[in-house]
């Protein structure tokens, strides 16, 4: 009789406490659960076996890489429902060790394995990052970056689109392009930064380009551009060759803390601080205070984190952390501002852009599915697994404030006093 389903279910359900919110159809094809909610497919009995032996988000990261786990029907639908049981459940050592006292949940993990079979665990997808080395040292560094944007220049063309912009756009309506909306996006930072011709640029984490070029096309500055990723550098060089620019733009594999060059009259870094580390942050803080002139501004583009009232108990992501962005950390805006503040800057400005990076995120989630088999051709089937799951996931955090992202203007403010910021810098619509 076909009733694995059923059984899962119940046994699942055991052990949470709680209802699931959708519906399970098991390897033997049963099904069981809320007539039509999304559809979580458990294609194997592997799938039990690495939630037993790791339960909670990395043993779900795990099954859905190895392809053990799929989501029929929405996927954001199917993991907003999830996420109450997964992302928000937020429990630590002490609270899963008090669970194991209740005979019920004992009896439930007994039942899970007893339907797993095999007693051990599995192997985790080739995918995932092997740990060697203490954090953020400049070898660890490249090692992470390079796991991250090192994945083919090909595939990012298919998520990112022609512009090659891996951040945030800028939307002026929902139903903009996605082209234009990170074309807003590179003029935003660069008329936040004052760019002028003439003026030189220092674009930390500079990604495949796209900024360098605007601002050395669009404004006339000379741009240096630093990343750690070799195929970066070599896409962002190209570029510029192709648009005639290499009279203006230098491209760089080149980390942070060895720029001696300075000073410059403005700096981007865009949505790379987040690779820096809480450890570091007030480090690169100060090389970037460092290389500016006086009166010259920086442009700081970081996803955030929302704070928590006891702030020991935060840990990295650990699908993020294992799968996408290795030693990645994030932290609450306050703290960045705090930072940049210690380090000697005046912070001017502070934007969110929160759910701008919901549509963008949900634009390049689009694009994935739409050319999905020559994304797995170019990649594996579980990297393309990977960056579907950590894009649609990403999209919802923005979307329930679980992270956001925030353009922090700041100023290295001479001892004068004179910023040289318009009294007004924006306009409210």
């Amino acid at each position: 009789m076909a009733d694995a389903a059923v059984r899962l279910k119940g046994l699942v359900e055991q052990l949470v406490g709680a209802p699931l919110p959708v519906r399970i159809r098991a390897w033997d094809g049963s099904q069981a659960g809320p007539p039509g909610a999304p559809v979580l497919v458990v294609r194997n009995r592997r799938a039990v076996r690495r939630l037993l032996w790791r339960p909670g988000e990395l043993g779900l990261a795990r099954a859905w890489v190895a392809g053990d786990l799929e989501i029929e029907g929405d996927l954001y639908t199917g993991l907003d429902l999830l996420s109450g049981l997964i992302w928000e459940r937020g429990e630590d050592a002490r609270s899963l060790t008090e669970a194991l006292r209740d005979p019920e949940v004992r009896a439930a993990i007994r039942g899970l394995f007893a339907m797993a079979r095999s007693p051990f665990p599995p192997a985790p997808p080739e995918e995932e990052v092997r740990r060697r080395g203490h954090l953020h040292t400049k070898r660890t560094d490249r090692r992470a970056i390079s796991h991250h944007y090192d994945v083919g220049n090909d595939f990012y063309e298919i998520v990112l689109g022609p512009s090659m912009v891996y951040s945030c756009a800028y939307w002026q309506t929902p139903e903009s392009t996605l082209e234009a909306a990170q074309h807003d996006k590179l003029d935003l930072v660069c008329r936040k930064l004052g760019l002028a011709p003439g003026m030189r640029l220092l674009d930390v984490g500079c990604g495949w380009g796209a900024l360098a070029a605007h601002a050395a096309r669009q404004y006339g500055v000379g741009v240096v551009g630093i990343t750690l990723s070799q195929e970066q550098a070599a896409y962002a060089r190209k570029r510029a060759a192709d648009e005639g620019l290499t009279d203006r733009i230098e491209i760089r594999v080149q980390d942070y803390r060895d720029v001696t060059d300075g000073p410059y009259d403005a700096i981007s870094s865009i949505g790379m601080a987040e690779h820096v580390g809480a450890d570091r942050y007030l480090e690169y803080a100060t090389d970037l205070h460092r290389l500016l002139e006086p009166g010259g501004r920086l442009l700081n583009h970081q996803i955030a984190r929302r704070p928590q009232r006891d702030e020991s108990t935060y840990h990295v992501d650990e699908f993020i952390d294992a799968y996408v962005f290795p030693d990645g950390e994030l932290q609450p805006v306050g703290v960045t501002v705090g930072q940049l503040e210690r380090a000697g800057f005046e912070v001017r400005d502070v934007e969110s852009i929160r759910e701008h990076y919901a549509l963008t995120l949900r634009r390049w989630v689009a694009r994935l599915e739409d050319d999905w088999p020559r994304a797995v051709r170019l990649t594996s089937p579980g990297r393309a697994r990977v960056w579907r799951l950590y894009m649609a996931a990403s999209a919802l955090a923005f979307e329930r404030n679980r992270i956001g992202v925030n353009q922090v203007l700041a100023v290295r403010t001479p001892d004068s006093g004179a910023s040289g910021m318009p009294l007004r810098s924006r306009t409210w619509n």
